[in-house]
């Protein structure tokens, strides 16, 4: 990534790149992104080749298909999470009852040293099942850790130097055998799972109570079965289920992942951030999204994280739709472009310290909370993450509820670890660290108490 933005220092914020024999052209800056995927939407609103999840997804659901198909499946997609909750009570509390089993599972470790990642992955990915199954699994289910397995190992795939060759020589990497095979092969069986799950949910299916995203896709499927180029097919719906459990979990996790870190690092935040939670919500209920109109620290910590941590630093392919003359450069139709997210979230024309956590970032000179255009994590434009609106109250909701709780300590008072180091670490390929979480200390009449019950 630093040399992408080091070839942007020297050619400017568009110049082309080649993979293999494939031209792709990189767009660096918040406002040449912007321009882009905003103001010429249509034009650079299509989706690029994508090899590993073409292949896993044969040109069904939402990621990498274009035209008919990618509007209808779009727009239920993101129609139905709304409906369930995108944004409203109903979702709130799904995430909201998780926060009490993730809770629960950081206190049965009893003070001692653990390492967050597999809790965290439980806790998100129950949140999509709840979505798209209508049910959660405990988190020692044998099935679920497997399938999260699967997940972070797909994951891995795709960010390592073999991802990288399988994306450029799809054509001959597809018959090679190495790892890439049995990510691929496992991720077969998460297909054959959700697919049992389909078949069951079509034989108890209510249409007058959709349970989940399967029974909503279900009915619209009754609905459209006499109707000519509808997409809602099997094929879809198999598609659709399998991208939103992968893609709505790993990126999440990774996030809450890196707060924690972010809280061990910096004690003080970590403090800041309790004190807003005692005087907003206090220990009597668990916190909800609307608490964040009151918190303006924590949600500027909580922006500054996903700003800083730029988990996803290029966007997913684009592909221009039509010739288009572009700040003076005449992009052919079908180029394929790459937006370098990770420049608009450390453009220095636009955040005063970019290369350094700030949450000051997002406060103004009187403390307030204030946006910023250029925190663009989810993409922007029609192809922005389907998913952003839960993403983003999974993680204020995760995160103020564990703080609500406990305080979180590095292993050893000594250790001490470089942030932008574990950052680069979690975007090449996942981290694994240890941390130890004890009862937070409540200040009660000038005295401190610890607090660990569970909460009503």
């Amino acid at each position: 990534m630093c040399v992408l933005l080091q070839l942007s220092k020297q050619y400017g914020p568009i110049f082309t790149l080649w993979f293999g024999s494939k031209p792709v052209v990189v767009l660096c800056g918040y406002a040449v992104i912007k321009e882009a995927l905003i103001n010429y939407s249509y034009q650079f609103g299509a989706r690029g080749s994508l090899p590993i999840s073409q292949r896993l997804s044969e040109d069904f659901g939402i990621i990498t298909t274009n035209g008919e198909r990618w509007q209808q499946v779009r727009r239920f997609t993101v129609t139905t999470l709304r409906n369930f909750g995108m944004g409203k009570r109903s979702m709130e509390e799904r995430v909201q009852e998780e926060s009490r089993h993730l809770i629960k599972a950081i206190e049965d470790t009893g003070g001692k040293v653990f390492n967050p990642h597999t809790a965290l992955g439980r806790a998100v990915n129950n949140v999509i099942n709840l979505v798209v199954f209508g049910r959660r699994w405990v988190y020692k289910d044998e099935t679920f850790l497997k399938f999260l397995s699967i997940i972070n190992n797909m994951f891995t795939f795709i960010r390592r130097p073999l991802g990288v060759v399988y994306a450029t020589f799809e054509s001959l990497m597809r018959y090679l055998p190495g790892p890439h095979q049995k990510a691929f092969a496992d991720c077969e069986h998460v297909k054959d799972f959700i697919t049992e799950e389909i078949n069951s949910h079509r034989r108890s299916l209510d249409p007058a109570s959709p349970r989940d995203f399967i029974d909503c896709f279900l009915i619209q499927a009754n609905k459209e079965k006499d109707v000519k180029n509808s997409e809602f097919c099997q094929e879809n719906l198999l598609i659709s289920v399998f991208e939103l459990f992968f893609a709505g979990t790993e990126t999440t996790s990774s996030t809450l992942q890196f707060s924690l870190l972010v809280m061990i690092k910096y004690q003080k935040i970590q403090e800041k951030i309790q004190e807003e939670i005692d005087s907003v919500i206090g220990s009597g209920r668990l916190p909800s999204f609307a608490d964040r109109l009151k918190m303006p620290y924590t949600n500027a910590v909580i922006h500054e994280i996903m700003r800083y941590l730029e988990l996803v630093p290029m966007a997913l392919p684009h592909k221009v739709t039509e010739d288009t003359n572009f700040r003076g450069f005449t992009l052919p139709k079908g180029t394929t472009i790459i937006p370098l997210l990770a420049s608009a979230l450390s453009d220095p024309e636009c955040w005063k310290s970019p290369y350094d956590f700030s949450p000051e970032h997002f406060l103004d000179e009187n403390g307030k909370f204030c946006r910023k255009e250029a925190l663009i994590p989810f993409s922007a434009g029609k192809r922005i993450c389907p998913g952003e609106g839960l993403a983003r109250m999974e993680i204020f909701l995760f995160l103020t509820a564990l703080l609500q709780k406990f305080s979180f300590n590095p292993t050893n008072p000594t250790d001490t670890f470089n942030l932008d180091v574990l950052r680069q670490t979690i975007r090449k390929g996942g981290l694994s660290y240890n941390l130890r979480a004890s009862p937070k200390m409540e200040k009660m009449n000038g005295h401190t108490s610890a607090k660990l019950e569970d909460t009503p």
